[in-house]
Protein backbone atom coordinates (compact mmCIF):
# COMPACT_ATOMS: atom_id res chain seq x y z
CA UNK A 1 0.00 0.00 0.00
CA UNK A 2 1.15 3.46 -0.80
CA UNK A 3 1.48 4.67 2.76
CA UNK A 4 2.70 1.44 4.34
CA UNK A 5 6.29 2.20 3.37
CA UNK A 6 6.30 5.58 5.10
CA UNK A 7 8.43 5.97 8.25
CA UNK A 8 6.90 4.38 11.33
CA UNK A 9 5.50 6.66 13.97
CA UNK A 10 6.88 5.56 17.32
CA UNK A 11 4.45 6.03 20.20
CA UNK A 12 6.28 4.56 23.14
CA UNK A 13 4.27 4.91 26.36
CA UNK A 14 7.16 6.32 28.38
CA UNK A 15 5.20 7.67 31.32
CA UNK A 16 5.37 5.59 34.49
CA UNK A 17 2.17 3.56 34.79
CA UNK A 18 1.52 1.68 37.98
CA UNK A 19 0.10 -1.73 37.04
CA UNK A 20 -3.25 -2.41 38.69
CA UNK A 21 -5.21 -5.62 39.04
CA UNK A 22 -8.13 -5.25 36.69
CA UNK A 23 -10.07 -8.41 37.26
CA UNK A 24 -13.87 -8.43 37.06
CA UNK A 25 -14.28 -7.86 40.77
CA UNK A 26 -15.76 -5.24 43.04
CA UNK A 27 -12.22 -3.96 43.64
CA UNK A 28 -12.30 -2.44 40.18
CA UNK A 29 -15.01 -0.02 41.23
CA UNK A 30 -12.81 1.31 44.01
CA UNK A 31 -9.98 1.70 41.51
CA UNK A 32 -12.27 3.82 39.36
CA UNK A 33 -13.04 6.17 42.24
CA UNK A 34 -9.38 6.50 43.15
CA UNK A 35 -8.46 7.09 39.52
CA UNK A 36 -11.09 9.76 39.04
CA UNK A 37 -9.89 11.63 42.08
CA UNK A 38 -6.28 11.51 40.96
CA UNK A 39 -7.21 12.57 37.44
CA UNK A 40 -9.53 15.42 38.43
CA UNK A 41 -8.45 18.87 37.30
CA UNK A 42 -7.38 20.84 40.34
CA UNK A 43 -9.23 24.10 40.92
CA UNK A 44 -7.11 27.22 40.40
CA UNK A 45 -8.82 28.69 43.48
CA UNK A 46 -7.38 26.49 46.19
CA UNK A 47 -8.29 29.02 48.89
CA UNK A 48 -12.01 28.30 48.43
CA UNK A 49 -12.83 31.37 46.30
CA UNK A 50 -16.55 31.43 45.53
CA UNK A 51 -15.69 31.62 41.82
CA UNK A 52 -13.83 28.31 41.93
CA UNK A 53 -14.88 25.92 39.20
CA UNK A 54 -15.78 22.33 40.00
CA UNK A 55 -13.11 19.78 39.07
CA UNK A 56 -13.64 17.94 35.80
CA UNK A 57 -13.49 14.17 35.65
CA UNK A 58 -11.77 12.06 33.03
CA UNK A 59 -14.20 10.69 30.49
CA UNK A 60 -15.51 7.26 31.35
CA UNK A 61 -17.66 4.83 29.37
CA UNK A 62 -21.11 6.03 28.35
CA UNK A 63 -23.47 4.79 31.08
CA UNK A 64 -26.29 4.39 28.53
CA UNK A 65 -24.41 1.68 26.66
CA UNK A 66 -24.75 -1.88 27.88
CA UNK A 67 -21.67 -3.48 29.48
CA UNK A 68 -21.41 -6.12 32.19
CA UNK A 69 -20.97 -4.06 35.36
CA UNK A 70 -17.64 -5.56 36.37
CA UNK A 71 -16.21 -5.04 32.88
CA UNK A 72 -17.36 -1.42 32.85
CA UNK A 73 -15.73 -0.84 36.23
CA UNK A 74 -12.46 -2.43 35.10
CA UNK A 75 -12.31 -0.41 31.88
CA UNK A 76 -13.14 2.84 33.66
CA UNK A 77 -10.40 2.02 36.16
CA UNK A 78 -7.94 1.55 33.30
CA UNK A 79 -8.96 4.89 31.75
CA UNK A 80 -8.49 6.65 35.08
CA UNK A 81 -5.16 4.95 35.75
CA UNK A 82 -3.57 5.66 32.38
CA UNK A 83 -5.42 8.78 31.18
CA UNK A 84 -4.46 12.39 31.73
CA UNK A 85 -7.87 14.02 31.08
CA UNK A 86 -6.36 16.61 28.74
CA UNK A 87 -8.01 15.48 25.52
CA UNK A 88 -4.59 15.88 23.88
CA UNK A 89 -2.46 13.19 22.25
CA UNK A 90 1.25 13.59 23.06
CA UNK A 91 3.86 11.85 20.93
CA UNK A 92 4.68 9.54 23.85
CA UNK A 93 1.02 8.68 24.49
CA UNK A 94 0.21 5.28 25.93
CA UNK A 95 -1.05 2.87 23.26
CA UNK A 96 -4.19 0.73 23.06
CA UNK A 97 -4.46 -1.92 20.32
CA UNK A 98 -7.68 -3.36 18.91
CA UNK A 99 -8.30 -6.25 16.61
CA UNK A 100 -11.00 -5.28 14.11
CA UNK A 101 -13.23 -8.12 12.89
CA UNK A 102 -15.70 -9.31 15.55
CA UNK A 103 -13.98 -7.03 18.09
CA UNK A 104 -14.78 -3.52 16.87
CA UNK A 105 -17.52 -4.71 14.52
CA UNK A 106 -19.86 -7.65 14.25
CA UNK A 107 -18.69 -9.91 11.40
CA UNK A 108 -15.67 -9.69 9.10
CA UNK A 109 -14.93 -6.72 6.84
CA UNK A 110 -12.30 -8.58 4.80
CA UNK A 111 -14.58 -11.44 3.89
CA UNK A 112 -17.54 -9.07 3.56
CA UNK A 113 -15.56 -7.16 0.94
CA UNK A 114 -14.70 -10.41 -0.86
CA UNK A 115 -18.37 -11.40 -0.96
CA UNK A 116 -19.33 -7.99 -2.33
CA UNK A 117 -16.60 -8.32 -4.99
CA UNK A 118 -17.94 -11.69 -6.08
CA UNK A 119 -21.48 -10.32 -6.40
CA UNK A 120 -20.23 -7.33 -8.41
CA UNK A 121 -17.68 -9.02 -10.71
CA UNK A 122 -14.61 -7.42 -9.14
CA UNK A 123 -12.29 -10.43 -8.71
CA UNK A 124 -9.80 -10.40 -11.59
CA UNK A 125 -8.55 -13.39 -13.56
CA UNK A 126 -5.08 -14.26 -12.19
CA UNK A 127 -1.91 -14.34 -14.25
CA UNK A 128 -2.07 -17.10 -16.84
CA UNK A 129 -5.47 -18.10 -15.41
CA UNK A 130 -3.24 -19.99 -12.98
CA UNK A 131 -4.50 -19.84 -9.40
CA UNK A 132 -1.19 -21.06 -7.98
CA UNK A 133 0.07 -17.52 -8.66
CA UNK A 134 -2.35 -16.13 -6.04
CA UNK A 135 -0.70 -17.79 -3.02
CA UNK A 136 2.43 -19.84 -2.50
CA UNK A 137 0.45 -21.85 0.06
CA UNK A 138 -2.47 -22.78 -2.20
CA UNK A 139 -2.59 -26.56 -2.67
CA UNK A 140 -2.66 -28.14 -6.11
CA UNK A 141 -6.10 -29.50 -5.26
CA UNK A 142 -7.43 -26.00 -4.57
CA UNK A 143 -5.75 -24.50 -7.63
CA UNK A 144 -7.22 -27.23 -9.83
CA UNK A 145 -10.67 -26.78 -8.30
CA UNK A 146 -10.56 -23.02 -8.92
CA UNK A 147 -9.28 -23.47 -12.47
CA UNK A 148 -12.04 -25.96 -13.24
CA UNK A 149 -14.76 -23.81 -11.72
CA UNK A 150 -13.64 -20.43 -13.10
CA UNK A 151 -12.14 -21.53 -16.41
CA UNK A 152 -9.72 -19.68 -18.67
CA UNK A 153 -12.23 -17.88 -20.88
CA UNK A 154 -11.79 -14.55 -19.11
CA UNK A 155 -8.65 -12.65 -20.17
CA UNK A 156 -5.95 -12.18 -17.57
CA UNK A 157 -6.59 -9.10 -15.46
CA UNK A 158 -10.26 -8.85 -16.45
CA UNK A 159 -13.17 -9.40 -14.03
CA UNK A 160 -14.43 -12.93 -13.60
CA UNK A 161 -18.24 -13.08 -14.10
CA UNK A 162 -18.85 -14.33 -10.56
CA UNK A 163 -22.21 -12.57 -10.18
CA UNK A 164 -23.64 -14.99 -12.75
CA UNK A 165 -21.12 -17.86 -12.64
CA UNK A 166 -22.22 -19.58 -9.43
CA UNK A 167 -19.73 -22.40 -9.90
CA UNK A 168 -16.74 -20.03 -9.80
CA UNK A 169 -18.17 -17.94 -6.95
CA UNK A 170 -18.94 -21.01 -4.84
CA UNK A 171 -15.42 -22.39 -5.24
CA UNK A 172 -13.84 -19.08 -4.19
CA UNK A 173 -16.10 -18.89 -1.13
CA UNK A 174 -15.15 -22.45 -0.20
CA UNK A 175 -11.42 -21.78 -0.53
CA UNK A 176 -11.78 -18.66 1.62
CA UNK A 177 -13.02 -21.03 4.32
CA UNK A 178 -9.93 -23.23 3.91
CA UNK A 179 -11.24 -26.17 1.88
CA UNK A 180 -12.39 -26.90 -1.64
CA UNK A 181 -16.00 -27.80 -2.24
CA UNK A 182 -14.74 -31.36 -2.48
CA UNK A 183 -13.43 -31.16 1.08
CA UNK A 184 -9.72 -31.02 0.22
CA UNK A 185 -7.33 -28.78 2.14
CA UNK A 186 -6.89 -25.46 0.34
CA UNK A 187 -3.67 -24.18 1.98
CA UNK A 188 -0.62 -25.84 3.50
CA UNK A 189 3.02 -25.29 4.38
CA UNK A 190 2.81 -22.11 6.45
CA UNK A 191 3.64 -21.18 10.04
CA UNK A 192 0.24 -21.16 11.71
CA UNK A 193 1.43 -18.76 14.43
CA UNK A 194 2.57 -16.14 11.93
CA UNK A 195 0.13 -16.33 9.06
CA UNK A 196 -3.33 -17.59 8.18
CA UNK A 197 -3.04 -18.42 4.49
CA UNK A 198 -6.79 -18.13 3.86
CA UNK A 199 -6.85 -14.62 5.37
CA UNK A 200 -3.82 -13.66 3.30
CA UNK A 201 -5.61 -14.98 0.22
CA UNK A 202 -8.61 -12.82 1.09
CA UNK A 203 -6.34 -9.78 0.81
CA UNK A 204 -4.78 -11.16 -2.38
CA UNK A 205 -8.19 -11.17 -4.11
CA UNK A 206 -7.68 -7.40 -4.44
CA UNK A 207 -4.71 -8.08 -6.73
CA UNK A 208 -4.69 -6.05 -9.93
CA UNK A 209 -6.07 -2.90 -8.31
CA UNK A 210 -4.18 0.08 -6.98
CA UNK A 211 -4.51 0.79 -3.28
CA UNK A 212 -6.88 3.67 -4.09
CA UNK A 213 -9.03 1.45 -6.31
CA UNK A 214 -9.09 -1.24 -3.63
CA UNK A 215 -10.11 1.37 -1.07
CA UNK A 216 -12.96 2.39 -3.41
CA UNK A 217 -14.14 -1.22 -3.60
CA UNK A 218 -14.00 -1.48 0.19
CA UNK A 219 -15.95 1.78 0.55
CA UNK A 220 -18.69 0.49 -1.73
CA UNK A 221 -18.86 -2.82 0.13
CA UNK A 222 -18.93 -0.96 3.44
CA UNK A 223 -21.92 1.15 2.40
CA UNK A 224 -23.92 -1.98 1.54
CA UNK A 225 -22.83 -3.94 4.62
CA UNK A 226 -23.68 -1.10 6.99
CA UNK A 227 -27.09 -0.62 5.36
CA UNK A 228 -28.16 -4.22 5.87
CA UNK A 229 -30.14 -5.10 9.02
CA UNK A 230 -28.72 -7.24 11.78
CA UNK A 231 -28.80 -10.90 10.77
CA UNK A 232 -28.88 -10.23 7.02
CA UNK A 233 -27.37 -12.83 4.70
CA UNK A 234 -26.18 -12.48 1.14
CA UNK A 235 -26.29 -15.19 -1.49
CA UNK A 236 -22.92 -15.48 -3.27
CA UNK A 237 -23.16 -18.02 -6.05
CA UNK A 238 -25.39 -20.50 -4.22
CA UNK A 239 -23.70 -19.97 -0.85
CA UNK A 240 -25.31 -18.03 1.99
CA UNK A 241 -22.86 -15.78 3.84
CA UNK A 242 -22.98 -13.03 6.47
CA UNK A 243 -24.40 -9.99 4.68
CA UNK A 244 -23.96 -7.24 7.23
CA UNK A 245 -21.25 -5.60 9.31
CA UNK A 246 -22.18 -3.26 12.18
CA UNK A 247 -19.89 -1.27 14.47
CA UNK A 248 -20.32 -2.08 18.15
CA UNK A 249 -21.39 1.19 19.83
CA UNK A 250 -19.68 0.08 23.05
CA UNK A 251 -16.32 -0.26 21.32
CA UNK A 252 -16.67 3.02 19.41
CA UNK A 253 -17.41 4.72 22.74
CA UNK A 254 -14.36 3.08 24.32
CA UNK A 255 -12.20 4.31 21.44
CA UNK A 256 -13.50 7.85 21.99
CA UNK A 257 -12.85 7.61 25.72
CA UNK A 258 -9.28 6.50 25.10
CA UNK A 259 -8.70 9.42 22.73
CA UNK A 260 -10.08 11.94 25.22
CA UNK A 261 -7.89 10.50 27.95
CA UNK A 262 -4.73 10.87 25.86
CA UNK A 263 -4.35 7.17 25.02
CA UNK A 264 -3.67 6.39 21.36
CA UNK A 265 -5.98 3.67 19.94
CA UNK A 266 -4.58 1.56 17.09
CA UNK A 267 -6.05 -1.17 14.89
CA UNK A 268 -4.02 -4.29 14.09
CA UNK A 269 -6.20 -6.45 11.85
CA UNK A 270 -5.95 -9.61 9.77
CA UNK A 271 -8.07 -8.01 7.03
CA UNK A 272 -6.42 -6.28 4.08
CA UNK A 273 -4.94 -2.82 4.61
CA UNK A 274 -7.18 -0.98 2.08
CA UNK A 275 -10.26 -2.60 3.60
CA UNK A 276 -9.48 -1.66 7.20
CA UNK A 277 -8.45 1.81 6.01
CA UNK A 278 -11.95 2.21 4.59
CA UNK A 279 -13.60 1.17 7.85
CA UNK A 280 -11.41 2.70 10.56
CA UNK A 281 -13.12 6.06 10.92
CA UNK A 282 -16.52 4.39 11.33
CA UNK A 283 -15.41 3.52 14.88
CA UNK A 284 -13.43 6.71 15.53
CA UNK A 285 -9.90 5.51 14.73
CA UNK A 286 -7.31 7.85 13.23
CA UNK A 287 -6.58 6.44 9.75
CA UNK A 288 -2.86 6.84 10.46
CA UNK A 289 -3.12 4.27 13.25
CA UNK A 290 -4.25 1.29 11.17
CA UNK A 291 -2.25 -1.86 10.41
CA UNK A 292 -3.82 -4.51 8.18
CA UNK A 293 -2.50 -7.25 5.94
CA UNK A 294 0.04 -5.40 3.81
CA UNK A 295 0.36 -6.70 0.29
CA UNK A 296 3.12 -6.05 -2.21
CA UNK A 297 2.69 -3.75 -5.22
CA UNK A 298 4.18 -3.90 -8.71
CA UNK A 299 6.06 -1.09 -10.42
CA UNK A 300 2.76 0.49 -11.50
CA UNK A 301 1.40 0.57 -7.95
CA UNK A 302 -0.98 -2.34 -8.39
CA UNK A 303 -1.50 -4.90 -5.63
CA UNK A 304 0.06 -8.29 -6.33
CA UNK A 305 -0.12 -11.55 -4.38
CA UNK A 306 2.58 -11.53 -1.72
CA UNK A 307 3.19 -9.89 1.63
CA UNK A 308 5.42 -7.19 2.97
CA UNK A 309 7.91 -8.46 5.51
CA UNK A 310 8.04 -7.96 9.25
CA UNK A 311 10.90 -8.31 11.69
CA UNK A 312 13.77 -10.15 10.06
CA UNK A 313 11.51 -11.53 7.30
CA UNK A 314 12.04 -9.93 3.90
CA UNK A 315 9.34 -8.57 1.59
CA UNK A 316 7.93 -11.29 -0.61
CA UNK A 317 8.73 -14.20 1.68
CA UNK A 318 4.98 -14.25 2.48
CA UNK A 319 5.73 -15.61 5.92
CA UNK A 320 4.33 -13.02 8.35
CA UNK A 321 1.03 -11.18 8.50
CA UNK A 322 -1.05 -9.72 11.31
CA UNK A 323 -1.90 -13.11 12.83
CA UNK A 324 -1.08 -14.47 16.34
CA UNK A 325 2.68 -13.93 16.77
CA UNK A 326 2.68 -11.94 13.53
CA UNK A 327 0.40 -9.38 15.17
CA UNK A 328 3.04 -8.81 17.82
CA UNK A 329 5.67 -8.39 15.11
CA UNK A 330 3.65 -5.80 13.19
CA UNK A 331 2.67 -3.91 16.34
CA UNK A 332 6.24 -3.82 17.60
CA UNK A 333 7.61 -2.79 14.22
CA UNK A 334 5.08 -0.16 13.16
CA UNK A 335 3.98 1.31 16.50
CA UNK A 336 7.01 0.94 18.74
CA UNK A 337 9.83 1.01 16.18
CA UNK A 338 11.29 -2.39 17.13
CA UNK A 339 12.97 -3.98 14.13
CA UNK A 340 14.57 -7.28 13.20
CA UNK A 341 14.11 -10.54 15.06
CA UNK A 342 13.32 -8.62 18.27
CA UNK A 343 9.95 -7.64 16.80
CA UNK A 344 8.77 -11.20 17.43
CA UNK A 345 9.72 -11.05 21.12
CA UNK A 346 7.85 -9.38 23.99
CA UNK A 347 9.01 -5.77 24.17
CA UNK A 348 10.13 -4.13 27.42
CA UNK A 349 7.07 -3.07 29.41
CA UNK A 350 7.66 0.63 28.77
CA UNK A 351 7.47 -0.07 25.01
CA UNK A 352 4.25 -2.07 25.01
CA UNK A 353 0.58 -1.28 24.66
CA UNK A 354 -1.22 -0.74 27.94
CA UNK A 355 -4.49 -2.16 26.61
CA UNK A 356 -5.61 -4.69 24.03
CA UNK A 357 -8.97 -5.92 22.74
CA UNK A 358 -9.64 -9.04 20.68
CA UNK A 359 -11.99 -11.94 20.08
CA UNK A 360 -10.00 -14.82 18.66
CA UNK A 361 -6.87 -16.94 18.89
CA UNK A 362 -5.57 -14.53 16.23
CA UNK A 363 -5.22 -11.96 19.01
CA UNK A 364 -3.81 -13.93 21.93
CA UNK A 365 -0.16 -12.84 21.64
CA UNK A 366 -0.66 -9.10 21.39
CA UNK A 367 -3.26 -9.27 24.15
CA UNK A 368 -0.77 -11.01 26.45
CA UNK A 369 1.63 -8.13 25.82
CA UNK A 370 -0.83 -5.50 27.14
CA UNK A 371 0.36 -4.25 30.52
CA UNK A 372 -2.81 -2.92 32.18
CA UNK A 373 -5.95 -4.53 30.76
CA UNK A 374 -7.04 -7.03 28.10
CA UNK A 375 -10.62 -7.10 26.80
CA UNK A 376 -11.88 -10.35 25.26
CA UNK A 377 -15.10 -10.59 23.24
CA UNK A 378 -16.08 -14.19 23.94
CA UNK A 379 -16.41 -16.23 20.75
CA UNK A 380 -15.35 -19.52 22.39
CA UNK A 381 -11.88 -19.57 20.81
CA UNK A 382 -9.81 -22.09 22.74
CA UNK A 383 -6.32 -20.58 23.17
CA UNK A 384 -7.64 -17.10 23.85
CA UNK A 385 -10.30 -18.25 26.30
CA UNK A 386 -7.83 -20.50 28.13
CA UNK A 387 -5.57 -17.49 28.70
CA UNK A 388 -8.43 -15.19 29.64
CA UNK A 389 -10.21 -17.57 32.01
CA UNK A 390 -6.96 -18.65 33.67
CA UNK A 391 -6.35 -14.90 34.22
CA UNK A 392 -2.81 -15.47 35.42
CA UNK A 393 -2.11 -11.83 36.32
CA UNK A 394 -5.66 -10.57 36.95
CA UNK A 395 -5.82 -8.25 33.94
CA UNK A 396 -8.18 -10.16 31.64
CA UNK A 397 -11.75 -8.87 31.12
CA UNK A 398 -14.20 -11.20 29.33
CA UNK A 399 -17.52 -10.00 27.92
CA UNK A 400 -20.15 -11.70 25.74
CA UNK A 401 -20.51 -10.66 22.11
CA UNK A 402 -22.56 -7.46 21.96
CA UNK A 403 -24.68 -8.86 19.12
CA UNK A 404 -25.95 -12.44 19.09
CA UNK A 405 -23.82 -13.67 22.02
CA UNK A 406 -22.89 -17.34 22.11
CA UNK A 407 -24.52 -19.75 24.51
CA UNK A 408 -22.30 -20.84 27.42
CA UNK A 409 -19.96 -23.67 26.49
CA UNK A 410 -20.88 -26.78 28.47
CA UNK A 411 -17.56 -28.61 28.20
CA UNK A 412 -14.36 -27.10 29.62
CA UNK A 413 -11.80 -25.71 27.19
CA UNK A 414 -9.07 -28.37 26.70
CA UNK A 415 -6.25 -26.06 27.80
CA UNK A 416 -4.13 -28.80 29.38
CA UNK A 417 -4.01 -30.90 26.22
CA UNK A 418 -4.92 -28.81 23.18
CA UNK A 419 -4.77 -25.20 24.37
CA UNK A 420 -1.95 -23.88 22.18
CA UNK A 421 -1.76 -23.66 18.40
CA UNK A 422 1.65 -24.81 17.17
CA UNK A 423 3.42 -23.50 14.04
CA UNK A 424 2.50 -26.64 12.10
CA UNK A 425 -1.19 -26.17 12.97
CA UNK A 426 -1.29 -28.94 15.56
CA UNK A 427 -2.19 -28.27 19.20
CA UNK A 428 -0.35 -28.83 22.47
CA UNK A 429 -0.77 -28.09 26.20
CA UNK A 430 -0.91 -24.39 27.04
CA UNK A 431 1.74 -23.23 29.50
CA UNK A 432 1.97 -20.24 31.81
CA UNK A 433 5.05 -18.03 31.97
CA UNK A 434 6.39 -20.10 34.88
CA UNK A 435 6.15 -23.28 32.78
CA UNK A 436 3.15 -24.76 34.57
CA UNK A 437 0.28 -26.15 32.53
CA UNK A 438 -2.97 -24.21 32.32
CA UNK A 439 -5.74 -26.40 33.66
CA UNK A 440 -8.85 -26.96 31.57
CA UNK A 441 -11.02 -23.89 31.97
CA UNK A 442 -14.78 -23.80 32.25
CA UNK A 443 -16.77 -21.01 30.64
CA UNK A 444 -17.54 -18.56 33.44
CA UNK A 445 -21.14 -18.24 32.30
CA UNK A 446 -21.54 -22.03 32.53
CA UNK A 447 -19.79 -22.48 35.86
Amino acid sequence: MSRSNSPSRSLSPSRSLRPVRLGVTAAAAAAVLLGLVSCASASPHADGDADATAPEQCRTLDPKLDWPDDARDALDAMLAEAGDCSGEMPEDAPVAIFDWDNTVVKNDVGYGTNYWMLNHDRVLQPAGADWTTTSRYLTDAAADALATACGDGTPVGEPLPTSTDADCADEIVAVLDGETRGGETAFEGYDARRINAAYAWSAALLSGYTADEARGIADAAKADLLAEPEGAVWTVGTSEVDGYVHVYPQIADLVGALEENGIAPWVVSASGQPVVDAWAEEAGFDPERVIGVRSLEDSEGRIVPGLQGCGDVADGEDAVMTYIDGKRCWANQEIFGISGAQAFEPAPEDRRQIFGAGDSDTDVTFLQDATLARLVIDRHKTELMCRALDDEDGRWIVVPMFVDPKEPQDEPYPCSTDGRIEPDGSTSPLLREDGSTVEDQRDGAAA
